[in-house]
Parts: C-alpha cells; structure tokens; sequence
C-alpha cells in the first residue's frame, strides 16, 4: 500500500511538472553585469564579465551594442557600434549570449540600410524572418565548383580582356578620383535582367557621394535587384568594421538559395584603416605601417566567403570586387599587395590615362584575371583572343614613336590600328553595352572596318554600328551567349553587316572621297 500511494504522489508530481514545462518560456533569468571602467573613442573598457567570449555582443545604456574584442582577465576591450556620447565610466552593461547578426531576406532589396540592418533611405522598418551572424566559415572547398560562368560588366575593356567569372574575387585598384567606384557601379548597372543580386557596401564614404551612388542606382532602375549597406566617414570606427561582414552575410543569404551574387567593397582602405584605429585603441602591438600583425586575416576571411557552390549545396555564386585606394602610384605598398595575393587577379586604373580622357582609365599592362579564358564567352574568345598583346604592342610603338624616329609604313598602320583599339575600349560612364554590341564592335575592330574612320569620328562610327546591330539575325544573337564559338559563318554575317553600316557613314560624312583624293595626291 506505501508504494502503491508512493507511486501515485510521484505521478501526480511528475505531472505536474511536465504540465508546467509544457508551457515554460526561456527567459534569461540571471546574467552577468559587468561595469564600464573607461571610455575612449570608439572603444570601452569593462570589468565584471567573467564569461564573456570572443566577439560576443555586449549589451550598453541605450541599447548601444559593442563587440567583445579583447578578453583578458581582468578587463575587456569592447569596440562600440552606435552613438557612445551618453557613456561613462561606472554605467552597467550586461551580455547578450549571442554574437553580431544582421537581418536577411528579400525584404532587403531596393533598400539602403546600416550594417546594423537599420533602414537610412525613408521606407519604413524591415521585418525579415532570419538572421545570420556577420562572421561566418567559408565554404568547404568540396562545396565549391570551378568557375566556368563570366560575369559580364559591361565594359568592353574588362569584358574582352580581363574577363570576371561568377564566384571570383576582382581586385580594382587605383589612385583617388580615377574611376574605380564607376566600374563597379557599371558592373551592378549590367546585371539588370540577369538574375543577379547586387549588395553594395560603402565603408567610411561620405554622405554625398553615397547619395549620388543611390540616385544612380535609382534612377537606371538598379536598386530593384541592389542591397545598399552604408556606413558614413563620421560614424564610429566599429560600424565601419563591421559593414563588408554584414553586407557579405546578407549576400550569402541569397547565394546560399542558389542565386548568383555580386558584391562591392568600397573600399577595404577604408575598413583596413578603421581596424588600424581599433586595434590601436586596444593597445594591440602595432606592426607595419601600425597595422596589427592579423589586418591580412581580417580581409583574407572576408573574401574566401566568395565562392561558387556545387550543385549539391545549390549552385548559387558569390563574386566580390573589393575595391582599394593606392598613393601615388604605388601597388606594392602593404594593403594593396595583400589584397592582390588574396584575390583572383586585379584591374588597376592609371590616372595618366584618366588625365588623357581614356575612360575606363584601365592599364591592360598591370591588370589580369586569373581565372582568365575559362570565365569568357567563347564568342569574346574567338573575337578578342590577341587583342590584349595587340594592344600591348601598339603601347610599346607608340611611346617608341614619340622621339621622332623614322618609321615604316607597317610600323604606322599598327600605330593607327591600335589607336582605333583605344578609341574602341572607350565608353561613356554608366554606359554599359550588351555582348552583342560588344562583339559585333570587336570583330569590326579585329576585321581593320575602323582603319579608314578618323579618330575624332569614331565615337559617331560605333554608335552608327551598335544601333545596326539590331539587324542582325536572332540566332546570331543566341550564339554569342552560348558555349560555341562564333562559326566562319556567323563571323562573315557580322563582317558584312559592320562593313555596310561603316561605309554608310563614310559616305554621309564624305570621309571616302576624302581619302581616295588624298591617295591619288
């Protein structure tokens, strides 16, 4: 009889309990409090958190937010990432139990947020159903697949020579105000109608270049597929930290789908020099420059998240073009050579040819892809194979021609050829071209259509050309974004089509009778 009601009072008792717990909310019932013990810019000094771990999310007065960045014994240095003004030493902060996340989703598209997912641009809050934490692991390398598929930019020059595949990491590089933010944007511009998302990350910019970026976007109808994540130059250094790891979260959302994914960093100089400013105030060892001994880590686990995925884990890509400021010329300072040993190759812009009114102002010579051809159409292939030494060779004569010296009359036709290169591989800003124009321009160019058009002309003769390209037949067209080369066929189609439009314009601009009198003189 004792066990038997013994038995019944622990049912009972057990009963009771699962009823309670059925019906039990988690709550953080008791957590640590630690205090601020110093507060500098940027940057705070706490005690009291024992068990606080690596870049665990601290909790302020205000709800600013701050990342534990060193955890020693008896203090920990948190980097701050919102308005610290309010501060001081002596105010309690608490941990969060979690680590920096930032919101993900569709609902992102078409906006223009912080890298705290904050919305900047007017249009409401965003409620999104995930989050990812900004610091993720690359993908395995048994997850990736090479890359085969071109990402088109739009530009003849990258498009015909240095050729970007989807899943790649680009490097564009140059001086201050040489055109590097406009191959980018032209870049984003391009992938309108072709199932590519865009996350632009502006790290340390200022407020009206940012606004002029956006109202571009806006304007040629780009933001419909772009993610903008901003942070401005006045803003704390920790936020600029942090942005390219949120935007490149919010990027591997949508990879992770299976879609194609573009994503711009400008620029890691910027970001480079606000981890600089951090680690300083933490008192880190300084090294190179004051650079901390792991600055070529911060940016090297940044873009190995750029990848494509095999098909097992959905085929979505992730291409990054990291953007980075030089002085004076100079590539082989630290950041740059960093950044050039990390990526996949680079395009560097010279701003003697932006002085020169080349634009893009891209040097072929110190520009590469390495992933090159495998990552081209194989129409561009076929057309553009040895335009780069082409024109390679043509610098070499032409700076060989500016002391004077006597040259032959094949010496001359290849200068002139390659100036009509130049005046080819031109293009206006914000102007990409589809690859039916950029090929049917290149085989003119490569079939010597352009020799006899003076050089002030020639932008009237491409355009002449581009609007005849509407003529041609649409399984023409097909074939340029196909695996196949461009058959003797379809080349002889495109030369006889060029070859008409161009001899309509020499005649309307009387450029023939021009030339036949001055051969018979």
């Amino acid at each position: 009889m004792i066990n038997e009601s013994l038995n019944s009072v622990l049912e009972t008792t057990f009963a009771d309990i699962r009823q309670t717990t059925e019906f039990f909310v988690p709550e953080l019932i008791a957590y640590e409090v630690g205090t601020i013990t110093n507060v500098a810019t940027g940057i705070a000094k706490v005690s009291g958190l024992p068990g606080v771990g690596f870049e665990e999310l601290i909790i302020f007065p205000g709800d600013v937010l701050g990342i534990a960045f060193n955890v020693d014994a008896d203090e920990i240095g948190v980097v701050l990432l919102g308005d610290y003004s309010h501060l001081q030493a002596g105010d309690e902060v608490r941990r969060s139990g979690r680590v920096m996340d930032v919101a993900v989703g569709e609902e992102l598209l078409g906006r223009v947020i912080d890298p705290l997912g904050r919305p900047l641009d007017n249009g409401g809050t965003i409620e999104t159903n995930q989050r990812l934490p900004i610091e993720r692991p690359a993908a395995a390398i048994m997850d990736r697949s090479p890359i085969t598929v071109p990402l088109q930019t739009g530009l003849v020059v990258i498009d015909a020579m240095i050729p970007v595949g989807r899943g790649q990491r680009e490097l564009i590089l140059g001086d201050r105000q040489t055109g590097k933010t406009a191959i980018a944007i032209d870049t984003i511009l391009n992938q309108h109608d072709k199932n590519v998302i865009c996350v632009y990350c502006a790290i340390g910019q200022r407020a009206s270049t940012v606004a002029k970026t956006v109202d571009i976007l806006r304007k040629q109808g780009a933001m419909a597929y772009t993610v903008v994540v901003v942070t401005e130059g006045n803003e704390p250094p920790g936020l600029q930290y942090i942005a390219p790891y949120a935007a490149t979260s919010i990027a591997e959302y949508f990879m992770e789908m299976g879609r194609d994914v573009l994503v711009v960093y400008d620029d890691l100089t910027k970001h480079a020099r606000a981890y600089r400013e951090l680690s300083l105030l933490l008192r880190r060892p300084p090294g190179r420059e004051a650079f901390p001994g792991d600055i070529f880590y911060i940016h090297s686990r940044l873009l190995e998240r750029a990848t494509h995925l095999c098909d097992e884990r959905g085929g979505g890509s992730l291409t990054a073009l990291p953007i980075i400021e030089t002085e004076a010329q100079n590539i082989s300072a630290y950041i740059p050579t960093n950044l050039i040993s990390i990526t996949d190759g680079q395009i560097y812009l010279s701003p003697s040819l932006f002085e020169l009114g080349i634009l893009p102002a891209v040097d072929v010579g110190k520009s590469v892809s390495r992933v090159g051809g495998k990552a081209q159409l194989a129409a561009f292939r076929s057309v553009a194979g040895n335009l780069k030494l082409a024109y390679a060779q043509f610098e070499e004569l032409e700076t060989f021609a500016r002391f004077g010296a006597r040259m032959d009359r094949d010496t001359i036709q290849s200068i002139e050829h390659g100036r009509r290169i130049r005046a080819c591989l031109k293009q206006a800003e914000s102007s990409p071209l589809p690859v039916h124009e950029q090929i049917t321009t290149l085989l003119a160019l490569t079939s010597n259509l352009f020799d006899n058009i003076p050089l002030g002309q020639m932008d009237q003769a491409k355009n002449i050309l581009r609007k005849a390209v509407v003529n041609l037949p649409p399984e023409v067209c097909q074939r340029f974004n196909s695996p196949a080369k461009l058959s003797n066929e379809d080349r002889s189609i495109i030369i006889k089509l060029a070859t008409k439009a161009l001899a309509g314009f020499l005649v309307e601009q009387g450029i023939v009778q021009h030339h036949s009198t001055e051969a018979n003189a």
